[in-house]
């Protein structure tokens, strides 16, 4: 058991680590838990996954305290919290009907997770290279029909290794954003994906989660909010210094490194 609860907190550390940073949290956490032996069909990284989201909820407090006392008298803020909803909306539903083939079948390809790494970092050094002239500088001001259309590319990151942020992030960018609106985009439309794939994923696996697990998925979660507190808060800064590419090139050598340890360890 002692072993169990090192791995779950090395996997909620490296949860909190990579979650808001488009490298893919899930295909990180499927893969060390693949060559660590621990088993979970995507139900502890996905529950986890909830301290993340309490940090992120944490750093935005007041932000998101200004948007609701707002929303009776600001057209802007009715605006920006029905874009958010709409660009939630395709992965709502896209997620609840395909929830037991990701969770079955994605979830457990090692290798597919491995490619997805490398072709997302491949598309991020493309996209990091292109001199794009943005039309939003702000993520409030994002239009509807962007939002869904952001929410559609978010839908690619049910495919574990593609990466949530990576995915909204770089349609955000194609759709017109500059880098830190994409990123900040992204950070507000993981609150109700996030929540709402934990609901389903926690209502799904309600039979089968055990007190043994209920313990590891506590630690997991506790050492993700940890983590993802200093990640938030520093991200947004990062990007606009330095880009994507280091992203890039991280997801190219965990690929590439997955790839050999499959083949080789097993």
């Amino acid at each position: 058991m002692a072993e169990q609860i090192i791995i779950a907190l090395v996997l909620g550390l490296v949860e909190g680590l990579t979650e808001f940073i488009p490298v893919s949290s899930t295909g990180h956490l499927i893969l060390i838990g693949h060559f660590l032996g621990f088993k979970s069909a995507g139900t502890f990284e996905v529950l986890i996954q909830l301290g993340a989201i309490l940090a992120i909820l944490l750093v935005y407090f007041n932000r998101l305290v200004q948007i609701a006392k707002a929303l009776p008298v600001s057209v802007k803020a009715r605006h920006f919290v029905l874009a958010i909803l709409f660009g939630f909306l395709p992965a709502a539903v896209i997620g609840a009907l395909a929830h037991d083939f990701i969770k079955g079948v994605l979830f457990e390809t090692p290798a597919l997770i491995c490619i997805s790494l490398i072709l997302g970092g491949i598309v991020l050094l493309v996209i990091d290279r292109i001199e794009f002239k943005p039309k939003y500088t702000s993520a409030y001001d994002f239009s509807w029909p962007m939002a869904i259309k952001i929410g559609f590319f978010q839908c690619l990151a049910m495919i574990p290794g593609t990466s949530r942020s990576g995915s909204t992030i770089v349609g955000a960018l194609l759709l017109g954003a500059d880098k830190r609106s994409a990123a900040e985009f992204s950070f507000f439309l993981a609150m109700p994906t996030m929540v709402g794939a934990f609901t389903l994923d926690l209502w799904k696996s309600r039979h089968d989660l055990t007190m043994a697990d209920g313990q590891l998925i506590v630690i997991g979660f506790v050492a993700a909010f940890i983590t993802a507190l200093f990640v938030v808060r520093a991200l947004l800064d990062f990007v606009s210094r330095r880009g994507y590419a280091p992203f890039a090139w991280w997801r190219i050598g965990v690929g590439v490194l997955g790839l050999i340890g499959l083949y080789t360890v097993g």
